[in-house]
């Protein structure tokens, strides 16, 4: 049986899921996650790949954080997969009238030139991390670090999607919370996703394709496991 959709439905996010699933970033089957989870879906932001979608997706990324009213002076994306996604949303907020400048890690620091770990714009004031997804919390812990070395403030996180699953320990224990509530409970920062894995559900509950929609009973099992 195929579970309801929810009453609430929310367009951007639901635009967002239909354009992943079409690019092929979103896929359905069975696929072992890092905490040794099997899970019937996987999103991978790499296959944003080409122009055309990751143009797209930054659009996605701009016009939530145009809505969340989140107030920030400087976008910051982590190495490596941050980077490009902290440049697109950058040149889509300008294009909405929103310009902010950014800036980026190296993976190790620089001894000549420049030198130093971050590049572009002076990390300072209230500083915005652009990323895919938060997974366990690590790279946001490292990215607030080298943001507070440069004398900058920390302030929220931007992701794709937010799996709303719960976190594992070091040692594989299931946390009563999800890397997303560590990050807004212990670190204090805004997280403002494009969509959740609620979202997600809602698409397959309610999309007229079978090829989609039989995967909506997989994906609500693994949220009554793992979900929060």
């Amino acid at each position: 049986m195929t579970p309801a959709a929810p009453a609430r439905t929310d367009p951007l996010a639901q635009d967002f899921v239909r354009f992943a699933v079409e690019a092929g970033v979103l896929r359905f089957g069975e696929f072992k996650t890092k905490a040794g989870r099997l899970s019937p879906y996987f999103f991978n932001a790499g296959l944003f790949d080409d122009g055309a979608k990751l143009g797209r997706l930054a659009g996605f990324y701009a016009r939530r954080l145009v809505a969340s009213g989140l107030r920030f002076d400087v976008l910051f994306g982590p190495a490596y997969k941050g980077i490009t996604l902290a440049a697109a949303v950058a040149i889509e907020l300008a294009r909405l009238g929103h310009n902010r400048p950014f800036a980026y890690n190296r993976k190790e620091a620089k001894d000549h030139g420049e030198g130093g770990r971050l590049v572009g714009a002076p990390v300072r004031g209230r500083v915005l991390i652009v990323d895919d997804v938060i997974s366990a919390g690590t790279s946001v812990r490292e990215s607030v670090a080298l943001i507070e070395e440069a004398g900058g403030t920390p302030c929220g996180v931007a992701i794709a999607l937010d799996r709303q699953e719960r976190a594992t320990s070091t040692d594989g224990a299931e946390l009563p919370y999800s890397a997303v509530q560590f990050v807004t409970s212990e670190l204090k920062l805004a997280v403002v996703a494009i969509a959740t894995l609620a979202d997600l559900l809602h698409y397959l509950a309610s999309t007229s394709d079978p090829a989609l929609a039989r995967h909506a009973v997989s994906v609500a099992a693994y949220r009554d496991r793992y979900g929060v």
